[in-house]
């Protein structure tokens, strides 16, 4: 392998490489963040096996070898914007109106968007250092693109924690 690989767990999982699955989950290691370490190894494969979400794995050559220096997933998701609790202007509606379905009934704007929901890299064998995060993100922003012109869909978002390394990192990038 050359570069970088971007691999969908789903594609293990339809392949039978339980053995490879299970070796990746107990090897990835993400101490700052014990849920999206706690993801990988208990949720991800039941979540890509459900069409919850799609989780990538992000692989590179390290001596010899190829290794997982981390991994995102993808989920489809809504979100709403409350006319009840929004007062938008009549501009602001039409621009709404362009990406969005309006719900008559429930008096708001319903917008599809991608979630960015776990993003991790893998600190087990000094992996972490073989990619950094500004790259992983751009990795999963990429595959959102890919997965936005395969269907439709113009956002992306994503959720993270409140702390001010998290929230520079992801502003730097964009968020």
């Amino acid at each position: 392998m050359i570069g970088t690989i971007v691999v969908n767990l789903r594609d293990l999982i339809d392949a039978g490489k339980d053995e490879e699955i299970d070796h990746i989950r107990s090897e990835f290691s993400c101490p700052y963040n014990k849920d999206v370490e706690n993801f990988i190894k208990e949720k991800a494969v039941l979540f890509s096996k459900q069409g919850i979400a799609a989780t990538y794995l992000v692989l590179k050559q390290y001596r010899g070898e190829d290794a997982v220096v981390g991994y995102f997933s993808i989920a489809q998701k809504y979100f709403h914007i409350d006319l009840k609790k929004n007062s938008l202007s009549n501009t602001q509606r039409r621009r709404i109106n362009k990406f969005s379905s309006y719900d008559e009934d429930l008096r708001r704007y319903i917008v599809s968007a991608l979630l960015i929901g776990q993003l991790a890299k893998n600190y087990a064998n000094g992996y972490d250092r073989l990619i950094e995060g500004d790259k992983l993100l751009r990795i999963a922003c990429d595959k959102v693109m890919q997965i936005q012109r395969i269907s439709s869909g113009r956002f992306v978002y994503l959720e993270c924690e409140d702390k001010p390394r998290l929230l520079e990192f992801y502003e730097r990038n964009g968020f």
